[in-house]
């Protein structure tokens, strides 16, 4: 699958998702590169969610909250049989999930996370 046509599916799936489910996000980004997890060979982040917290004393947030999605990771871990429509929906919900539990002051979703984490490093270990 070629960037362009990532993006676009990824820009369909994202006007799936019901407004009120995005709200208080600045949107979604579909960058071109892969991110590696750090200190885990092989491992790779689809998609981010990006929290800047609580404003400042000043009231300014920064960039806002956002969704991204990293287009080499999905191409680093693709292999004959991946879907790629339902691995970009999949990552888009789990990225919402963060945004939906930050927004209720939760951060069950981002616990979840650091111990598939630990599992991994104990697994290379």
């Amino acid at each position: 699958m070629t960037y362009a046509a990532f993006r676009a599916l990824a820009e369909r799936l994202w006007e799936e998702i019901p407004e009120e489910f995005k709200r208080g996000l600045q949107g979604l980004h579909v960058l071109e590169e892969a991110k590696a997890e750090p200190g885990l060979v092989g491992v790779f982040r689809l998609g981010e969610y990006l929290d800047p917290g609580p404003p400042s004393l000043f009231g300014w947030e920064g960039l806002g909250r956002h969704i991204v999605l990293y287009y080499g990771s999905f191409l680093a871990v693709a292999d004959e049989g991946f879907d790629w429509e339902e691995e970009v929906w999949q990552t888009l919900l789990h990225e919402l999930r963060h945004h939906l539990e930050s927004l209720a002051g939760r951060d069950d979703l981002i616990r979840e996370d650091l111990e598939r984490l630990r599992a991994f490093r104990e697994a290379e270990g």
